[in-house]
């Protein structure tokens, strides 16, 4: 029993080391955009193959566990909602990477003067991401349930982008390449609130049973 309590630690340290890699190309993404700073986007490009190994390692793992210690109740839980947190956090990863090679195409063009304001959406995008995973690692399912009523404000910062972008475009047609990355940077922002609301919704599923998917609050 202490072998296998050893090896859920492990699991536990494994899937917070690729969230801090993961927080940390997302960050590195959008400063990128805003800063126009190559180096930073190059970064970003660089890691995500060290993501994608640390999923594929977090996944032997887990599967390894689960046919070896057969778990049951809150151990079955937990690793369930490891493989599930650590296709999220992969997906992150991939739009983080997105986002940085709009940043690389952004960088050669000349900038767009609109009212939207990008960093702001990814600043809630990236406290929405760092709560799931605080959520996590301390069981808290009040802040798991926080991430959830976050998930409405993206959505409309999103919906605003677009409809400001639409205009923007439409009389600026030469700058349509880039209000599009920007578009597209928006979208990539919203899909990764997605994913920590993903997150959130396992946290609940650990901690409390329920199923909260799609709005539904089952206890299994």
């Amino acid at each position: 029993m202490r072998h296998f309590e050893e090896q859920l630690n492990e699991l536990r340290q494994r899937l917070l080391e690729m969230s801090g890699l993961v927080e940390s190309a997302i960050y590195r993404s959008v400063h990128a955009v805003v800063e126009r700073d190559e180096s930073l986007a190059h970064r970003v490009l660089e890691n995500e193959s060290r993501i994608n190994q640390m999923q594929i390692d977090i996944d032997d793992m887990a599967v390894r566990l689960l046919a070896l210690e057969q778990p049951v109740a809150i151990d079955l839980r937990l690793i369930t909602a490891a493989i599930k947190i650590n296709n999220d956090l992969e997906r992150m990863g991939d739009l983080a990477v997105s986002i940085a090679e709009r940043a690389l195409s952004l960088i050669h063009e000349p900038p767009i003067h609109a009212q939207i304001d990008i960093p702001y959406m990814a600043s809630l995008v990236e406290t929405m991401v760092r709560k799931a995973l605080d959520a996590f690692v301390k069981r808290d399912s009040d802040l798991a349930r926080n991430v959830l009523y976050s998930d409405d404000a993206v959505d409309n910062l999103r919906n605003g982008i677009y409809k400001e972008m639409i205009l923007y475009m439409e009389d600026n047609p030469r700058s349509v390449p880039q209000a599009l990355s920007l578009v597209f940077i928006a979208r990539n922002l919203e899909r990764i609130a997605d994913h920590s609301t993903n997150i959130a919704e396992d946290v609940l599923f650990l901690v409390e049973g329920i199923d909260v998917r799609h709005h539904a609050e089952v206890r299994t």
